[in-house]
């Protein structure tokens, strides 16, 4: 029960992705974000895209996975590659400060150890930057999507009313921008 809930929320996160790389092949000037569950997933869009727009790509991500563009499911901007980026560089700068700490056998964080380690740090958020893009990417096809949608229907497209949560993605992913309107859809998924 619980290896088939999980397999269909990977299955839903891949279609929110392709969802939004077919998006993005036909449409300019708009941010996205989603999340996925085991009975669809909720599409924030935020710019000028008509409902139109968004229900044909939703029916395009869907038929092109299920002939086989399984890489669609992949997306560079995923929370799976953010956490990873921001995990990797926090414990970079972590390492860095206790490596130096430890160096100068002191208890506790000082400014003399706070500055001496800040280059070491900042060497080494950058390279967790670096590597952790493609461990994220790779994270994310192993674990958190699937682009084979197997046996999966697709249900329903339709628009919702915004919630506190799309209305902070908007302020957040637009910079405040208002000609980027925020709507949101539910698009429901069987099996």
């Amino acid at each position: 029960m619980l290896a088939k809930t999980i397999s269909r929320i990977r299955r839903n996160h891949g279609l929110e992705h392709a969802t939004i790389h077919v998006l993005s092949e036909k449409q300019k000037n708009f941010s996205a974000q989603g999340n996925s569950d085991h009975r669809g997933f909720h599409l924030n869009i935020y710019g000028d895209v008509s409902e139109e727009a968004v229900m044909n790509a939703v029916e395009e991500a869907f038929t092109r996975m299920k002939r086989g563009e399984h890489q669609l499911a992949v997306h560079p901007n995923c929370g799976t590659v953010l956490l990873t980026t921001a995990t990797m560089a926090a414990l970079a700068a972590q390492a860095a400060f206790t490596v130096e700490q430890k160096r100068r056998q002191s208890p506790t964080m000082t400014l003399p150890v706070l500055l001496n380690a800040l280059p070491s740090a900042v060497l080494s958020v950058v390279v967790a930057l670096i590597v952790s893009r493609p461990l994220g990417i790779h994270l994310q096809a192993q674990y958190t999507t699937e682009g084979d949608l197997g046996d999966m229907e697709l249900m329903s497209i339709r628009r919702i009313s915004p919630s506190p949560v799309t209305r902070l993605f908007q302020l957040l992913l637009t910079g405040g921008a208002k000609q980027l309107k925020a709507t949101a859809y539910k698009i429901e998924t069987r099996n």
